[in-house]
């Protein structure tokens, strides 16, 4: 999918209170940009902002931070944050490969929604639940690592299946249409109101592990 180049969006996002502009900086120490030691939560693929900002409104304490690579779309999240006074909510303008750089030992769940599937063989490793960002990603989480995922795409929700098992992940929630049984606390995404008014089927999963404790 094409991205629509929106003029200024990396000078409007920067004006932002809710942007994080030197994240590495926090690196380990995100609780005192926030001023407390709630959990942290985050999502890769913040997009448009509509399930960040709404898991921010409803969970007071829990601190939230969205990360997302392209500022053209993060202006969209940013705009709806205007008139919002959410003190539990930050927003990133990175990329994911760089979220081991960014975070150590902090985070208590990640979710994915509606990640990109890189269809390609030659581009696996650039899936959100290969093994590579599996292992970035087991550098992060504060204690036991939580995963929770929401695709419309069946050969990357099978992919993610099958690594995070190798991982030793366990599955708390398995679902091939989440929309057959909803869960009553969902928060959907502006692409998964969009598929699921085309009738798609919206695959969904929340997997954890345990940290091993060094010896």
């Amino acid at each position: 999918m094409r991205l629509r180049n929106i003029k200024n969006a990396q000078d409007i996002i920067s004006k932002s209170e809710y942007l994080v502009s030197n994240p590495k900086d926090y690196q380990g120490k995100y609780n005192k940009l926030f001023n407390n030691n709630h959990n942290i939560e985050i999502e890769i693929g913040t997009g448009k902002g509509n399930f960040i900002i709404n898991k921010a409104k409803q969970n007071p304490n829990i601190n939230f931070i969205g990360i997302e690579k392209y500022a053209s779309v993060l202006v969209k999240c940013i705009k709806k944050l205007d008139d919002l006074r959410l003190d539990n909510l930050k927003i990133i303008n990175i990329d994911a490969n760089e979220i081991d750089e960014v975070f150590a030992k902090e985070v208590s769940k990640i979710y994915l929604n509606f990640s990109d599937p890189w269809p390609k063989k030659k581009h696996a490793n650039r899936r959100l639940t290969s093994p590579l960002f599996l292992d970035k990603y087991a550098k992060v989480f504060k204690k036991d690592c939580l995963i929770e995922l929401k695709t419309d795409n069946k050969n990357l929700f099978e992919y993610s299946l099958v690594n995070l098992s190798q991982k030793n992940y366990l599955f708390d929630e398995v679902k091939l249409d989440l929309y057959s049984d909803l869960d009553k606390d969902n928060i959907p995404t502006e692409y998964e109101t969009k598929f699921v008014n085309l009738g798609m089927p919206i695959y969904k999963l929340v997997a954890q592990c345990k940290i091993a404790k060094k010896k």
